[in-house]
């Protein structure tokens, strides 16, 4: 059987909105290589490796307890405490890996981008999937606890929007995707960027409901609250399992529009800055 010649053409974009998305399926092959390689180089030369994934959010649930819920005595909506945080924390640990992962998509590979072609946008993409499946084998973790509090007959329930749960998880990848790939694009002229992301992300999860119950914001101030694109899929996603803040549903189309336009705005710079980020990096 005979094979077929393929030839790829490299063209330069000399187009603002020529972004090339279907590049990626072509290289779908390079994104599982990846992502492989994030998950060997992150646990390369630790005694505990993968068991830090769990680790992590059981000690970061411990200490929430601990700071907000028993010296700060924030209110939880009478969820038990522990399950209160630990639900926030592992969600918006989704968004956050998503964005630091794509943050550092140029200063961190200019070896391989400098030898050879391929869609830069591989990097964050396998990033945000290796994002997605430290997240799922958290919920495991979170499953787990629910159950434990369920057989102590603290009333916890399942809703039916679970359903929903993977457009959450796609909406908060593609807003940290998009403002990590934003940053990365700036950062290969502008580093003082790479030290304020940690400032601003900071700032931005107690601008988030991870820590604080939606309550304690005063009315005169949850229209401005919920124009914080993650505000929403944050509420939505301990709607899932608490059933709070039933309301929430009608801000998340609103969430969506901006994440939309984050990403896309996202990938149009990113695009122009790969043009000659060897150069400046």
């Amino acid at each position: 059987m005979m094979q077929k010649n393929t030839h790829i053409v490299i063209t330069p974009r000399t187009n603002l909105l020529d972004i090339r998305l279907g590049e990626l399926i072509r290289y779908q092959d390079l994104i599982w290589l990846f992502f492989k390689r994030n998950y060997i180089t992150r646990y390369k030369q630790t005694v505990l490796g993968p068991a830090w994934l769990i680790i992590s959010p059981l000690f970061t649930m411990m200490i929430y307890t601990i700071v907000f819920g028993r010296i700060a005595g924030l209110s939880t909506d009478h969820i038990p405490q522990p399950l209160f945080y630990m639900t926030g924390n592992i969600f918006w640990c989704l968004f956050s890996d998503c964005l630091y992962g794509a943050a550092s998509t140029f200063t961190g590979n200019t070896g391989i981008f400098g030898k050879v072609y391929f869609p830069r946008l591989v990097v964050p993409v396998s990033n945000m999937i290796t994002s997605c499946a430290d997240f799922i084998i958290k919920l495991g973790l979170l499953a787990i606890l629910i159950g434990f509090y369920a057989f102590r007959g603290d009333g916890l329930f399942l809703s039916g929007r679970i359903v929903i749960l993977p457009l959450l998880m796609l909406q908060v990848c593609l807003t940290g995707m998009g403002i990590g790939i934003l940053v990365s694009a700036l950062t290969t002229k502008y580093r003082d960027l790479q030290v304020l992301v940690g400032f601003g992300m900071q700032i931005w999860m107690y601008a988030t409901p991870v820590i604080y119950s939606r309550t304690m914001i005063p009315q005169g101030f949850q229209k401005l609250f919920m124009c914080n694109p993650v505000t929403p899929a944050v509420l939505l996603f301990k709607n899932i399992f608490f059933g709070t803040d039933a309301d929430v549903m009608k801000y998340w189309g609103i969430s969506w529009v901006i994440t939309v336009f984050i990403f896309f705005f996202g990938v149009i710079v990113f695009n122009q800055a790969e043009k000659n980020f060897m150069d400046t990096v």
